[in-house]
């Protein structure tokens, strides 16, 4: 007991040692710059889209609207997509079970899923992410 007791006393004034000191957690100087963000880019926005929900779910539609962010000489190329890229959500949607839609964590696996699917359409390197703007069940 003594033992444990000794460990627990050195562990946690070697913590508060390492915090104190800035060894770690220790915030950013104040002379460094944030890492700029990149002005190569551009958003096309997917119109929304309404999904109607299987029978006997706890609610009948889905309002879901995104996004497209990609490089800003793909512009062009990816509004050209766009009907395709509709129909690959609207379809991938519809396959959706809709009590995992319910869950809160399921938004973060749809929006990998349909980045996948819509980086497959348009082809390697052409979009570079993909944001939910509208989820709405009703």
């Amino acid at each position: 007991m003594i033992i444990g007791v000794l460990g627990a006393l050195i562990l946690g004034g070697g913590g508060f040692f390492a915090v104190y000191s800035g060894l770690i957690l220790a915030p950013a100087p104040a002379g460094e710059k944030p890492a700029a963000i990149a002005q190569d880019f551009a958003f096309v926005p997917i119109e929304r889209i309404t999904i109607s929900l299987a029978p006997g779910s706890t609610s009948r539609h889905l309002q879901f609207a995104g996004q497209i962010e990609v490089e800003s000489a793909s512009r062009a190329e990816i509004e050209r997509l766009q009907p395709r890229f509709i129909d690959v959500i609207n379809m991938y949607l519809r396959a959706v079970d809709p009590r995992d839609l319910a869950e809160p964590a399921s938004l973060i696996r749809l929006r990998a899923q349909i980045l996948r699917r819509l980086q497959t359409v348009a082809g390697q390197g052409h979009i570079r992410d993909f944001l939910i703007t509208e989820f709405v069940l009703s």
